[in-house]
């Protein structure tokens, strides 16, 4: 009886049930929306940060750059000589260090034995500049100007007539052509790759470095560097007049590669000129929990050093990304929650009013001998089924509209400060002392995933809403009386 009742007082009012179930819908569709977005944020953070630090690293450990000394300027210095050939082309690299203060590699043992560290792994960040072109010598020339006519015809004694007079030499024609090439060069340690810059590549193109290769001189390069300056594998790399064999091509899992080129930390420190010395340590912690407790402990045993962790590099994240992100959990969730309240109440308020219209009816069944009971179960179950139907359109809005957000796939732009002691490459490509810090720019598509829980999340708002639709308009049918059916009659 129930079954049927219901089945039939609904199609009577599709109108209405359309209506609250659209409010609902609306409602539970926005919750997804937002739900699913804020989601892809948290993904498109995750992307950025693992692209600097790489899958299983929870904190680096660095140290700021001192300030330069009265007597050096910390500038790149580069002394070429005029040739006699035009012909010779010169060549000149400047290695520094970027990334702050050299460390000890001995630390990288020190912060392993910190209680709650996994492994640790030490890496040398270094930037070259490197200059080249030829210079091309003048020609001097000299220029003879003819005597004027008056007192330079006016010999002195025994002279005759004046002559021509030669002037000083000119230089014509020489000059400089130079290029001015920048990139990042990064030594990793090859026994441990897990951790480390190279961490948030994968080598696609050759093979990657074994741990026989501490002290190789063979490179991996980016995709990007790769392909802007034509290397493929088994081409030599020059740096310094060291040449390196490519050996790899690695390709980065999430945007662009803020490193060009990967070489065995041993070479990297011979290449700069820091023998046993890091500018950064990647710590992975034995607990992902524990991580704040870990930054304490190494803080606290290693004086002098900067620890950094994923939040804390997540806390300097600007760009559209951010924005996006605060948008998406502030105005989005607040707005959401707004539109729900209101659906609820539009969807009670409906229900109560459909309730008033059905005095009649609802008499008459009191009369009939339906208990108070029945009646508002009868309420309930149309306003369920109406949120149910109401929780189906809108999960299938929702899904459509984070599908759309997919599809369409956003570009969002993430800056990320330098919070390890600031860059110290002078000249192209790295700024110099009392220059801001170095941003790295990045490039990320926003996805819109849709979770079992957000779907469960809707249907449980769906049948809340039902309840609450049904509650209002059940104490109401519950309140008539047999006598109310008697008066509605005209």
């Amino acid at each position: 009886m129930f079954g049927i009742y219901l089945k039939r007082e609904l199609s009577r009012r599709k109108k209405a049930a359309l209506v609250i179930a659209m409010g609902l819908a609306l409602g539970i569709a926005l919750v997804i929306t937002v739900n699913s977005v804020s989601a892809g944020m948290q993904q498109a953070q995750d992307k950025v940060l693992k692209s600097l630090y790489g899958l299983g690293t929870d904190m680096t450990v660095t140290k700021a750059q001192a300030a330069p000394s009265s007597n050096s300027s910390g500038r790149p210095k580069f002394d070429f000589d005029a040739k006699s050939s035009s012909s010779t082309k010169q060549s000149s690299d400047r290695v520094m260090t970027q990334g702050g203060q050299s460390l000890a590699s001995s630390l990288v043992t020190k912060v392993s034995a910190q209680k709650g560290v996994a492994s640790a792994v030490g890496a040398l960040s270094l930037n070259v500049t490197k200059v080249d072109g030829s210079f091309t010598q003048g020609t001097a020339k000299s220029s003879t100007s003819s005597g004027s006519s008056g007192s330079s015809r006016q010999g002195g004694p025994g002279g005759g007539q004046g002559g021509g007079s030669t002037g000083a030499p000119q230089v014509q024609g020489g000059g400089a052509s130079f290029d001015v090439n920048s990139y990042s060069v990064s030594g990793v340690d090859v026994t441990n790759q897990d951790l480390g810059p190279l961490a948030t590549s994968k080598v696609t193109t050759g093979k990657t470095f074994t741990a026989a290769q501490t002290d190789a001189k063979v490179a991996v390069l980016s995709k990007s560097y790769a392909k802007e300056n034509k290397y493929t594998v088994g081409k030599t790399l020059t740096i310094s007049g060291t040449k390196y064999t490519i050996i790899g091509i690695a390709t980065p899992d999430s945007s662009e590669s803020t490193v060009d080129v990967y070489l065995p930390l041993k070479q990297a420190q011979t290449l700069g000129d820091a023998k046993n010395k890091v500018t950064t340590i990647y710590v992975k912690a034995t607990d992902s929990k524990q991580i704040t407790t870990v930054k304490t402990t190494i803080q606290k045993n290693i004086s002098g050093t900067t620890v950094t962790t994923s939040a804390d590099l997540a806390s300097t994240v600007s760009g559209s990304l951010s924005t996006a992100s605060n948008l998406a959990t502030s105005v989005g969730k607040w707005l959401s929650i707004a539109v729900l309240v209101a659906a609820f109440l539009v969807a009670a308020l409906l229900t109560s009013s459909a309730v008033s219209r059905r005095v009649r009816e609802f008499g008459t069944l009191k009369a009939l001998g339906w208990p108070s009971r029945k009646v508002t179960r009868q309420v309930v179950g149309e306003s369920i089924v109406n949120g149910l139907i109401g929780g189906a359109l809108g999960i299938a809005i929702g899904l459509g509209a984070a599908y759309a957000v997919t599809a369409i796939s956003p570009k969002l732009t993430a800056e990320l400060g330098n919070t390890g002691g600031g860059g110290m490459g002078g000249g192209p490509g790295g700024g110099g002392p009392g220059q801001q810090a170095v941003k790295n720019t990045m490039e990320i598509a926003l996805s819109a995933p849709v979770s079992v829980t957000t779907i469960a999340l809707a249907a449980g708002l769906a049948i809340a809403g039902g309840l609450i639709a049904g509650a209002m308009g059940g104490w109401r049918a519950s309140r008539m009386r047999p006598a109310d059916a008697l008066r509605s009659v005209s």
